[in-house]
């Protein structure tokens, strides 16, 4: 039977999702619960790999067993073994052949922006003080739907077969819905979903974009740096600690979450 773990967690103490020799990841932390408690090994396949200090507020990964489970009873468990910084959500049965990586159809990605100096807030988003032009930030996620090679945006030596990806939507807005509100508010989020994202690409999108908004490059050279295919030619990643996997998508799940 095969099972597909739906959780969250806080990327700050973890390098990255997938498992590392000599470093602590989310996904060795998850394999070491899930062998205690069900004893025996089991290692799980993840519906893609966050880097050292990305988060994650829905993430999931497969694995399989040959017996039916309580599931209240095993998240109860689970989230007993497992660190503050990892939440077990719910445990999804699925048909035998479904793949956490391979059958998700969307990813949606958000990276949030402090302009105002948060002692609270120095984990969970970059701290960036200069004034954005939001607008002409929001020009620039028409432009992606132009594309679909995003070669540079994506990290150099990448093992990929294409660097190809659909953008299906991707927007910048003044905080979450209650923070819009707000006159006071000083957050940014960009918001970005898409079939598969390349290794750094969402990071590297933001930090070109952060350009943008400074008018230190125009719309014409955004779609150049685009069409170049060059990463040497596009800005800067934005640190790591703003970015969370907010939304990964199946269908055969849609009606269960």
């Amino acid at each position: 039977m095969r099972y597909f773990l739906e959780f969250a967690y806080k990327g700050t103490h973890y390098h990255g999702w997938q498992y590392q020799p000599n470093a602590t990841s989310v996904q060795e932390t998850l394999n070491k619960a899930l062998t205690i408690l069900f004893k025996k090994e089991i290692d799980i396949v993840g519906a893609g790999r966050t880097d050292t200090g990305v988060h994650a507020k829905q993430m999931f990964a497969h694995f399989d067993l040959e017996e039916s489970i309580d599931v209240p009873f095993y998240i109860h468990k689970l989230n007993s073994f497992l660190p503050k910084d990892i939440a077990i959500v719910n445990i999804h049965l699925v048909h035998d052949e479904a793949h956490a990586r391979f059958d998700a159809s969307k990813r949606t990605y958000e990276y949030y922006i402090h302009t105002k100096k948060n002692a609270f807030e120095s984990d969970d988003s970059w701290y960036y003080q200069n004034e954005l032009n939001r607008d002409k930030m929001n020009d620039a996620c028409k432009v992606l739907f132009n594309h679909t090679n995003f070669e540079c945006f994506s990290k150099v030596n990448t093992d990929v077969n294409t660097f190809n990806c659909k953008i299906y939507e991707a927007y910048w807005t003044r905080g979450n819905a209650e923070q819009i509100a707000d006159k006071h508010n000083n957050r940014l989020v960009f918001t970005i979903t898409a079939d598969r994202f390349l290794r750094n690409m969402v990071r590297a999108i933001v930090g070109t974009m952060i350009d943008i908004g400074q008018d230190k490059i125009t719309l014409e050279d955004f779609t150049k740096i685009i069409d170049s295919k060059d990463r040497s030619k596009a800005g800067f990643s934005v640190p790591a600690h703003g970015l969370y996997l907010t939304k990964v998508e199946y269908p055969f799940l849609e009606n269960r979450i």
